[in-house]
């Protein structure tokens, strides 16, 4: 068994994806992806590890089934599904793909990034977590209709918060915590 200890981030992109296409850099969850790359390399103490970097890049002209096999080989690396989760994400194949993977083959917890929101306040109320984050589970049922068989943290855009989650032993593979949604408090 491989050493499971990568952070695999799924986010949506137009297909076909290539991180060298303009499209792809232009795209804002891609962009939200690229800002923790760059956390990590302005403070090599972040603890985000990039599963992506992990294996070989997958290019346009990738067939279904190569690109779904790189999406695999990636999650069987990693300890964690880090999902950004925007106003502009869609549903697409890819996502689907790993989400599903992640979650019903895996068992990976998941740490669910809010671009739009930046408080804990934009997350969570005294009556648990918002409606506006909430309704944007509808837009991937595949996450929405699965997430209550893993752990779920669901963080605001926040470098210090992700900091947290991602330094959160509760939410790794190797060491979850209950089935559930979870989030930080006001407090």
């Amino acid at each position: 068994m491989s050493y499971r200890n990568a952070n695999y981030v799924a986010f949506y992109v137009a297909e076909p994806f290539s991180e060298s296409n303009l499209g792809a850099n232009a795209t804002p969850d891609f962009l939200y992806y690229n800002q923790l790359r760059a956390w990590k390399g302005k403070d090599s103490t972040f603890p985000f590890i990039d599963a992506h970097a992990k294996t070989y890049n997958v290019r346009d002209g990738s067939e279904w089934e190569t690109l779904k096999r790189r999406l695999h080989d990636r999650l069987n690396l990693s300890k964690n599904l880090v999902l950004i989760l925007s106003e502009n994400t869609k549903n697409s194949r890819a996502l689907r793909e790993e989400v599903d993977y992640a979650i019903n083959t895996k068992g990976l917890p998941v740490i669910v990034i809010y671009p739009d929101f930046k408080l804990k306040s934009d997350i969570s109320d005294s009556n648990g977590i918002r409606k506006q984050v909430k309704d944007l589970w509808d837009k991937l049922p595949v996450f929405r209709d699965n997430m209550s068989k893993v752990a779920t943290l669901h963080v605001p855009y926040n470098q210090a918060l992700i900091t947290s989650a991602l330094n959160n032993s509760n939410f790794r593979v190797q060491t979850t915590t209950k089935a559930s949604a979870y989030y930080y408090t006001l407090k």
